[in-house]
């Protein structure tokens, strides 16, 4: 996780700015995501993980102004960014640690996270989710913004070869898109079928997958 932690730290001022060439369906990724955040208060408890610069944690404030949001990142750079884009907002905190070491403060409403899980391998991903599962009141849901596996090895090669496609064709520089291909060696990414019954081996009651695309897609459980 060094070498992810590495590589965050160096993108962090121009990560913003490239998100919505690097996520063509942005809109719909970060806001299909929010929509299944619902509750029945207007200052839910919510965490997070892997924040990085706040972009899900932005879509949630514009639902929920007056939630309670944590965020969570091990990289000192990327919750710079985010503290200046929720600067005087009181009802948003930030914690520098590693989203598989940390210590929960009490039970939340809602964890949430994305682009991030997906450099743990196969096996942090089930445990995490389980400590999701066990920091949630009850009812309380949990939404993964997440890069995901092809189903099989060609569909996956079918993925990466559009990928790639477009970005070199993109409006990014050479050096960006060459560096967005770096950051993607360490992932290590899981089918969207694999994640959804891990979920609910960690004791989700509800899981469903309500949006995909190509690599992108929302992962949703509730407890």
């Amino acid at each position: 996780m060094e070498s992810v932690k590495e590589q965050f730290d160096e993108i962090s001022k121009k990560y913003d700015s490239q998100r919505r060439i690097l996520i063509p369906c942005y809109d719909d990724f970060y806001g299909i995501a929010t929509e299944w955040l619902h509750f029945n208060t207007t200052t839910p408890k919510i965490l997070d993980l892997g924040a990085g610069t706040g972009i899900f944690s932005q879509f949630v404030l514009e639902k929920y102004p007056q939630a309670e949001i944590t965020l969570l990142d091990f990289s000192e750079q990327m919750l710079t960014v985010a503290r200046e884009r929720f600067a005087n907002l009181k009802n948003v905190s930030f914690q520098i640690a590693d989203m598989t070491l940390f210590e929960p403060q009490g039970k939340y409403d809602a964890v949430i996270s994305s682009l991030a899980i997906h450099h743990l391998s196969d096996e942090g991903k089930q445990e995490l989710f389980r400590k999701i599962n066990g920091i949630l009141n009850e009812g309380g849901f949990f939404v993964n913004a997440e890069q995901v596996k092809g189903s099989t090895d060609y569909i996956h090669s079918f993925y990466t070869q559009r990928r790639r496609l477009r970005l070199d064709n993109s409006e990014l520089s050479k050096e960006a898109v060459e560096a967005s291909y770096e950051r993607n060696k360490l992932d290590k990414c899981a089918s969207v079928s694999e994640q959804m019954r891990w979920l609910q081996e960690a004791g989700f009651k509800e899981v469903d997958c309500p949006f995909k695309y190509y690599i992108f897609a929302v992962l949703w459980g509730m407890k």
